[in-house]
This record gives structure tokens, C-alpha cells and sequence, in this order.
């Protein structure tokens, strides 16, 4: 049977499955994680986050914390 003789056939983006939750990014992201746990840096990228919280920046970085908590993105643009 050919896709013209089944009506209802709805074609997915493969590239990016979002939905419920977007299977591309989780991907990424534990790609990422783990390859920051292989090169031994999560010490040292602790003490940036730490330096950075306490420094100038803090402040900045705890609001943004905070607006990402409440689904703010930057542009203003809710999100979904």
C-alpha cells in the first residue's frame, strides 16, 4: 500500500521529537554530561559556577534562575 492510498498518515519530523519531551536535546545533553564527567572537569567547572554566582554577575544569573523557573526565555516569548 502506498502513502497516497493511506489518507491518515501523518509524517513526523524525525530531526527533532519534541513533544513531551524533546528526545534530540535529552540526547545532547547526557552526550554532553557525560563527556564532562570522562575529561574530569566538574570541579573545576563548580568553582566557575561558585566564583561567578558570588561575583558581579550574580545577581544577573539568580534572576535569570528564577525566570526560567517560572518558563520565561529571553525575548519575552512565554513558553510553550
Amino acid at each position: 500500500m502506498t502513502d497516497k492510498a493511506k489518507p491518515n498518515v501523518i509524517q513526523v519530523n524525525q530531526g527533532d521529537q519534541s513533544g513531551e519531551g524533546n528526545y534530540d536535546a535529552t540526547r545532547r545533553y547526557r552526550q554532553g554530561l557525560e563527556q564532562s564527567m570522562r575529561e574530569g572537569k566538574s570541579e573545576e567547572l563548580a568553582k566557575e559556577a561558585e566564583e561567578a554566582l558570588e561575583g558581579p554577575e550574580g545577581k544577573a544569573l539568580r534572576e535569570a534562575e528564577e525566570k526560567a523557573k517560572r518558563g520565561q526565555i529571553p525575548g519575552g516569548a512565554p513558553r510553550r
